[in-house]
């Protein structure tokens, strides 16, 4: 083996170890929050970015959604940038 590439040995392996560690998972991430704003409908309960819990009152269109915070009060928000999560309640319907 030539000296010159055992020195890109090591560098190649902190790539990999980076890829494998940090630039695949965020990946995964991203596009797992993609699907899920874009499966966004009315009624979904959702965590805004800033920490406000409100409930999806319209989709005004692919960028946009109205999301009610208060009673009357709504406010418009990025689908993209605006939404961290979908809040999932379940409900028991044994009684």
């Amino acid at each position: 083996m030539d000296p010159g590439i055992g020195q890109f040995i090591p560098l190649i392996l902190i790539f990999v170890i980076f890829y494998f560690f940090l630039i695949r998972p965020q990946q995964k991430k991203a596009k797992e929050h993609k699907i899920m704003v874009e499966g966004l409908k009315r009624g979904d309960k959702v965590v805004t970015t800033g920490g406000i819990i409100g409930t999806v009152d319209r989709i005004i269109d692919n960028e946009k959604i109205e999301v009610e915070i208060a009673d009357n009060i709504k406010v418009e928000i990025l689908r993209a940038n605006g939404i961290q999560g979908l809040i999932t309640t379940k409900v028991d319907t044994k009684k």
